[in-house]
């Protein structure tokens, strides 16, 4: 009987063979992957019967696009809420997430490249009819799966190009949040002075019933110019109410967006905030290279280009090496003289596809498929972002033109009234004609503070559209992976 030997790991030529022996068949055999389709490609591709034209047809400046949108608005109020919608907003949470799954998922598909090792333990005992089950100990094993035909890589550089994609999703999700809190804030400014306008109104209506009921005590009114006053009191009334609603349901949509209860409890200027001035809007083939949308959609399109080569790589066959080493107990020694106390072993398993039913090749025409729909998708987005930017300009210029003819008669409609009011007061026009002039500069007034947020806000719509960041400068385009290297 041989003494027994403590059961250590060693250095183990054999299995440091077999690695390199490995490691050489992969470079000697791996099988070089296409590379992934360019931006240029892809919209060459995507475009290929769309005309787009060097300039906007908008009177816009070509110059280069600007960045940091928010800060040209001059409002601290404004930028201290977006921050805080970014940090809070459970939104944008989801899409960190989404983000963070797809880092996970290349963290995966890259672990596909590479050894498998692991530790296999036995213990136990049994009869002695049972020879095997008194074999106890533990063994060192590797295996590794060789990336012949790039089945895997492809695999990999898909992961790589969703991840690119869905972080761009993410910073696109962060533009729309701060082009969002900035509507929503103009919107509760627009309320809140549409309370100031409906107050100053009911304060009208009131002095000019009051006048009535003057008339008629020295006269000069009647019991129903009293009465119209009163009904026109109460409609003006009911208009401060609507106007009401409509500033709280403003502060409320606008502390969702922050991640706050939305109690209604923001407080807001009593001055809309300042129109800044003209923007950049480069050419419109900086639109699509700028905006964050277009870029996910370009590397979706990369996506769907390696899973297609996935699949075609999939019909090939396949190759795993494995090795392993150890040591077995000595109880077995004791049985069999035979059986020595170190074991190692080595194994190479081919897998070649013959008949498969068609599923391989059926999901070589899903991936292929899919990769139309991607480059179908990315052509549907360039047109609607041309389209947007070509909206915005032209809605910037019609609303600017707007806002000066509104205030021309905004500022007319105040003179009015207050002609009308002074004649009535001194017998020389009804109350009718006064309370049409009062209606008549509400409805100016509104329509002017209207337009006034409506170009604020088409304003954040046209940096949008344009790709500008609302922050610091967009973060580099990542290298694009360099799909040719071995595993």
């Amino acid at each position: 009987m041989r003494p027994a030997r403590p059961a250590t790991f060693r250095t183990v030529p054999t299995a440091l063979r077999v690695a390199a022996a490995t490691f050489l068949l992969s470079l000697a055999t791996g099988c070089a992957v296409m590379p992934e389709p360019t931006a240029s490609e892809v919209q060459a591709q995507a475009l290929g019967k769309v005309v787009v034209p060097p300039n906007w047809s908008a009177e816009a400046s070509a110059a280069q696009v600007d960045d940091g949108w928010l800060a040209n608005f001059d409002d601290a109020e404004l930028t201290r809420l977006v921050h805080e919608a970014l940090e809070n907003n459970p939104d944008l949470w989801i899409a960190s997430a989404r983000l963070e799954q797809a880092n996970a998922q290349v963290d995966i598909a890259e672990a596909q490249l590479k050894p498998a090792i692991g530790v296999l333990g036995r213990a136990g005992s049994k009869p002695v009819a049972d020879l095997v089950a008194l074999l106890s100990g533990v063994m060192l094993r590797l295996s590794w799966e060789i990336d012949l035909w790039g089945r895997m890589r492809y695999a990999r550089n898909a992961a790589r190009a969703s991840r690119d994609a869905t972080g761009a999703d993410y910073r696109y999700a962060q533009q729309s949040l701060a082009a969002a809190v900035a509507r929503a804030w103009f919107v509760a400014s627009e309320t809140r002075l549409q309370q100031k306008l409906a107050a100053d109104m009911v304060g009208s209506a009131e002095n000019l019933l009051g006048m009535s009921e003057q008339r008629r005590r020295v006269g000069i009114g009647t019991d129903a110019d009293i009465m119209a006053a009163r009904a026109s009191l109460s409609g003006y009334a009911d208009a401060q109410q609507q106007v009401e609603l409509a500033h709280r349901q403003a502060l409320r949509a606008l502390e969702l967006l922050r991640g706050r209860s939305p109690g209604a409890t923001l407080a807001t200027r009593d001055q809309l905030t300042p129109f800044p001035g003209p923007v950049p809007a480069g050419i419109p083939m900086d639109a699509l290279n700028r905006r964050p949308d277009m870029v996910a959609a370009e590397r979706r399109v990369a996506a769907a280009f390696d899973r297609v080569g996935e699949a075609k790589a999939s019909m090939l066959p396949g190759l795993s090496l494995s090795a392993g080493y150890g040591r077995i107990s000595n109880e077995a020694l004791e049985v069999r003289d035979d059986l020595e106390q170190t074991t190692a072993s080595t194994a190479a398993t081919a897998i070649i596809p013959l008949y498969t039913g068609g599923a391989l090749s059926g999901q070589v025409d899903v991936r292929t498929a899919e990769q139309k729909v991607a480059v179908a998708d990315y052509a549907r987005r360039a047109l609607l972002a041309l389209a947007e930017v070509e909206d915005a300009l032209n809605a910037d210029r019609v609303l600017a033109e707007r806002e000066r003819i509104l205030g021309d008669a905004a500022a007319a409609s105040r003179d009015a009234t207050r002609l009308e009011q002074d004649a009535y007061r001194v017998g020389k026009s009804d109350l009718r004609a006064v309370n049409q002039r009062q209606l008549a500069q509400w409805s100016a007034e509104v329509a002017l503070l209207h337009v006034q947020r409506e170009r604020l806000a088409r304003r954040v719509d046209l940096h949008l559209a344009l790709g500008g960041t609302f922050g610091e400068a967009p973060p580099t385009a990542a290298t694009p992976v360099a799909t040719s290297d071995s595993p």
